[in-house]
């Protein structure tokens, strides 16, 4: 049975106590395979979740899917996302599936409420019942039927581990990692579609080689290159409004991508020339051990800003401080970053009156290895 090799990431004090502690793994490789960095054991395998969409969309658009369907920047960057379900996401979803001839009966990710507390709580006024469209995945899974369609591949079976779409993107990431697909442990995501685990070495070595054209697997640069210009260009797409990944993506100003998965999660990676002059492209891969807990983020109106407040709006209350964390020791967090990102970043604790009792900071320092 596998044990985490981890270390504490983040500390929970109230008053002058450390009350808890969250354990985990960070690590940071160069596009030429270089370990630069990490805390905990990099060889920790961990399943990557929704991070792991970036590397989904890749083989249908080396396959020329974005020009076969019309798509836009705008509908590849919601493939590549963990959306909140606001109206525009779902609009742009069920644009995609126009555009390859189906609806939103063809989607096999389920159902569950929306993520944005403002449409959370319209629909919850309104009587409004949610659909597949709604789903955070239904964007990756519109990019799984439209690849189907592309190949006159079977439909109904488009998540089954076999299908030859699924075939190509386990073949393809394991390309990426630079390991044989025997290797890669996989299993099945919240939303039915098989996701994959891998060593966290081997994870930020893949996000590497995705932003870095000089190390980007051969028939992959023009993908890749989509992917970057799509999170890039539209990042409220890649979750929505008020969450980390939007945020950060937002005020990054193209010097990096990122995505975040369930159970604790992130991956990002930097552009080449960021770090440095002539620096590669670096990926980072984090894992909170325990899955990581749910903390209130900024909300689009007064009524979910108390609907989140009470309930917890879905986002990691210590993955987006570690990923801050492992930027600012890297010196690429830019100062206008830091201020405003602060309401992830180091804070306080507050109770259910909103009284200060305590303080949530990261406690951990990266050992360099290059």
């Amino acid at each position: 049975m596998q044990h985490f090799d981890s270390v504490p990431l983040v500390e929970i004090t109230r008053g002058k106590i450390v009350e808890s502690l969250q354990f985990g793994v960070a690590v940071v490789v160069s596009a030429d395979g270089k370990l630069l960095a990490s805390s905990g054991n990099p060889d920790t395998v961990a399943f990557l979740r929704s991070s792991a969409k970036p590397f989904q969309v890749l083989p249908f658009l080396a396959a020329g899917g974005m020009q076969h369907f019309g798509l836009t920047l705008e509908e590849v960057a919601i493939m590549c996302a963990s959306h909140t379900g606001t109206d525009r996401h779902v609009e742009v979803v069920r644009g995609i599936l126009k555009k390859i001839g189906l609806d939103e009966t063809a989607l096999h990710c389920g159902i569950h409420p929306p993520g944005d507390g403002a449409a959370y709580v319209r629909m919850m006024r309104n009587g409004e019942k949610p659909t597949p469209a709604r789903h955070n995945c239904s964007g990756k899974h519109s990019g799984f039927l439209a690849y189907s369609v592309m190949r006159g591949a079977p439909l109904d079976s488009y998540l089954d581990p076999a299908h030859p779409v699924q075939r190509d993107i386990l073949g393809n990431f394991a390309v990426f990692c630079d390991m044989e697909v025997n290797e890669i442990e996989t299993g099945v995501d919240g939303c039915s579609a098989p996701v994959f685990a891998v060593p966290m070495r081997k994870a930020a070595l893949a996000m590497a080689r995705l932003v870095d054209p000089a190390f980007t697997p051969s028939g992959m640069h023009s993908a890749c290159q989509t992917v970057i210009q799509a999170m890039q260009a539209y990042p409220e797409m890649i979750s929505g409004p008020g969450r980390f990944d939007t945020r950060l993506l937002q005020c990054g100003k193209n010097r990096w991508i990122l995505k975040g998965g369930a159970e604790g999660y992130q991956i990002l990676g930097i552009l080449p020339g960021v770090l440095s002059p002539g620096s590669p492209g670096v990926g980072i891969a984090i894992k909170v051990s325990d899955g990581d807990l749910m903390h209130p983020t900024p909300a689009t109106d007064a009524v979910a800003e108390d609907l989140q407040f009470t309930t917890g709006n879905p986002g990691g209350r210590s993955i987006p401080l570690v990923t801050l964390e492992v930027l600012r020791q890297l010196q690429a967090l830019p100062a206008e970053c830091q201020e405003e990102l602060k309401a992830f970043d180091r804070r306080p604790v507050l109770n259910w009156q909103k009284l200060p009792v305590g303080e949530i900071r990261p406690c951990f320092t990266l050992e360099r290895h290059a």
